[in-house]
């Protein structure tokens, strides 16, 4: 696990501010460090450089840039080939030093070319630059485990697992990209290819980007859509072909994910991926594994007296710690830093608390992680399923409220909070992305217009790829494809980073995932048993009775600290002369807002009216600001 930077251009960095620029993702790799330019064909320049995390070969060996035998190839990367040991078998005629998986990838390079990336089972974001043909290549693993930045220059690009090298870059001009707020305001995270600034980008995920003579190509190797399709096409035989061979695949993706240097824990919520990954890890490791957990006084948000019996009865040596709500607000201020750009997913907070404590005793932990999307397990897939079945009966509704001589009347803003979403979800590209109307309305209104640009639709706005008429799967489809990496897995990323520790997921292993699309959808939601196969494996290893509860989310009490401790804060953010000073947010109608919000306060879920969600993005967004013109 590292952070890599780079850049290509015909208008030279130094090795110095490469350095510098290298030097800020400190924390992703504090082992090593390498800087390196080229001289590349046409005038071009090429600067490679890494910060390391070392996890396996902890020799001199795996330092970086790494170079091919020949010289012909450059590489620094980000993540870890689980698969690196029988590619190694296959790629033998190549003369290896290093006992490291970058090294694999410079020989799978040179026999196959950029179709190497299609054997790579991992999480990546890998640089390459081949001499022979004058290409730079970028590659992102297929879920988006692994982040990857790069701003696209007159002369060329510049390259980052975070944005804060490109912001040490002495020309970036910083310019924020008005029209994703809204989208962001109201996900509370922007998704590839998008970022807050302009002219950067996010390489999606499964993508690769090749810059040759000047020219950026960039295409998919590993679609969502297009993979759903093909395996979705061969579906298993039966119920106990899909377990048994579902079983099978998660314990390999377990144990290969277990190959590590240094000390390897589990994080342990409770909940059944967590504890099913943990189980499988046990039953893979001659001494107890190391697991984590926190626990909050707040009974509603506590789950780690369940953790703590999982851990009993798997044998783990266990770790927990009880965190008070003073220690989570001291967090706040450093997630502008951490987390490169606006994100407001506040169970971020957990995250960083979780990954700090499991850093205090082990440099990789398993993780949880994608569970839900594949195999069905957020509640709002059981609010979608309900959804399409009062679809049509909507359309009726939204049809007769806006009959001729009653739209005036504006009978459909006078209906019951539910009524009203499902009456209002017309849209046919985001079905799926239903919610409060008035909600959207004031995320887009907050923002100012932009002379020539339009705002990106607070929705995403392609459903039909998928060409699934089942909304559940569409839905779950859809988050694979955003929420998971946009929001789910950067969380992850950029909490465990923090403390210079390696999150791996086994459930997102290239095998389970494929392999997931092939199990019918009836054994994923079962008679209204969400992630029912999933639950019925972890049965084989934990009890039923410590696993089957409801399911438990963690949540910052926004409304308190919005309203309490933060308030005076957010007033200054949303002041009038400070925002029309800005010059990025409608002054007059955020102002009135943000502080109708504060004397209010939330009104309830029965209404829609729940700004702090909203009033937390701005906030976030603000902070980020503030503290980006020192990055």
């Amino acid at each position: 696990m590292c952070g890599i930077c780079g850049y290509v251009g015909k208008k030279p960095i130094s090795l110095e501010q490469l350095k510098k620029m290298n030097d800020t993702m400190y924390h992703r790799g504090p082992n090593d460090g390498g800087e390196e330019i080229y001289e590349m064909a046409g005038g071009y320049q090429v600067g490679f450089a890494q910060r390391r995390l070392s996890i396996l070969d902890l020799s001199v060996l795996g330092h970086q840039p790494m170079h091919s035998a020949d010289q012909r190839v450059s590489v620094v990367y980000n993540g870890e080939i689980y698969n690196f040991k029988e590619l190694k078998k296959e790629l033998s005629d190549y003369p290896f030093r290093s006992n490291c998986d970058t090294e694999v990838i410079i020989a799978a390079y040179l026999k196959w070319g950029a179709d190497c990336v299609n054997r790579f089972n991992g999480m990546f974001a890998i640089a390459l630059y081949d001499r022979e043909s004058g290409s730079i290549y970028l590659f992102r693993d297929r879920i988006g485990k692994k982040p990857l930045y790069y701003w696209k220059r007159e002369d060329g690009l510049v390259f980052a697992s975070e944005l804060k090298p490109i912001l040490a870059c002495p020309d970036f001009p910083k310019k924020i990209r008005q029209e994703v707020l809204p989208r962001y305001l109201f996900q509370q995270y922007i998704n590839a290819p998008d970022s807050i600034f302009q002219d950067v980008y996010k390489l999606e995920p499964g993508s690769v980007l090749c810059f040759h003579a000047g020219e950026i190509k960039i295409w998919k190797y590993w679609d969502i859509g297009q993979v759903y399709r093909e395996w979705s096409a061969q579906p298993v035989g039966s119920y106990e072909e899909a377990k048994s061979g579902l079983k099978a695949l998660l314990e390999k993706s377990v144990a290969m994910r277990m190959i590590s240097d240094v000390p390897l824990g589990s994080f342990l919520s409770g909940g059944y991926d967590s504890s099913l990954v943990t189980a499988i890890a046990q039953a893979h490791s001659d001494t107890p594994v190391k697991t984590f957990s926190i626990g909050f006084h707040e009974k509603k948000y506590n789950e780690a007296g369940y953790a703590k019996a999982v851990a009993e009865y798997l044998g783990t040596n266990h770790t927990e710690l009880y965190i008070e709500e003073k220690e989570m607000f001291e967090l706040v201020d450093s997630i502008p830093y951490y987390y490169d750009e606006p994100f407001a997913d506040s169970s971020q907070i957990a995250t960083m608390l979780v990954s700090q404590l499991a850093a205090g005793h082990v440099t990789v932990a398993l993780s949880g992680d994608g569970g839900d999307e594949f195999f069905c397990g957020y509640n709002i897939y059981e609010n979608v399923r309900q959804a399409q079945k009062l679809d049509v009966l909507g359309g009726m509704v939204h049809g007769f409220c806006n009959l001729p001589g009653l739209r005036q009347a504006k009978l459909e803003e006078r209906l019951p909070f539910r009524v009203r979403v499902i009456a209002g979800n017309r849209e046919k590209e985001s079905k799926t992305q239903f919610g409060a109307g008035n909600y959207i309305v004031k995320a887009n209104a907050m923002v100012k217009a932009v002379p020539g640009q339009d705002f990106l639709p607070v929705h995403y706005l392609n459903e039909s790829r998928y060409g699934v008429a089942d909304w559940q799967i569409r839905r779950m489809l859809l988050d694979m494809d955003t929420y998971l990496p946009g929001d789910i897995l950067c969380k992850v990323d950029r909490a465990s980073m923090k403390y210079s520790l390696e999150a791996r997921c086994p459930i997102l292993d290239t095998d389970v995932m494929e392999f997931s699309y092939r199990i019918p959808h009836a054994y994923k939601y079962a008679g209204g048993d969400k992630k029912h196969i999933l639950k019925d494996i972890a049965y084989d290893y934990i009890p039923k009775e410590l696993l089957e509860r409801p399911k438990v989310g963690f949540g910052v009490p926004l409304d308190k600290w919005l309203r309490g401790p933060l308030k005076e804060q957010l007033l200054d953010y949303s002041s009038y002369d400070y925002l029309l000073k800005q010059d990025i947010f409608d002054a007059a109608y955020t102002s009135d807002m943000i502080q109708s919000y504060v004397k209010t306060g939330d009104a309830g879920p029965a209404t829609g009216a729940n700004y702090s969600k909203l009033a937390w993005s701005f906030f976030v967004f603000q902070q980020y600001f503030a503290k980006m013109q020192d990055m």
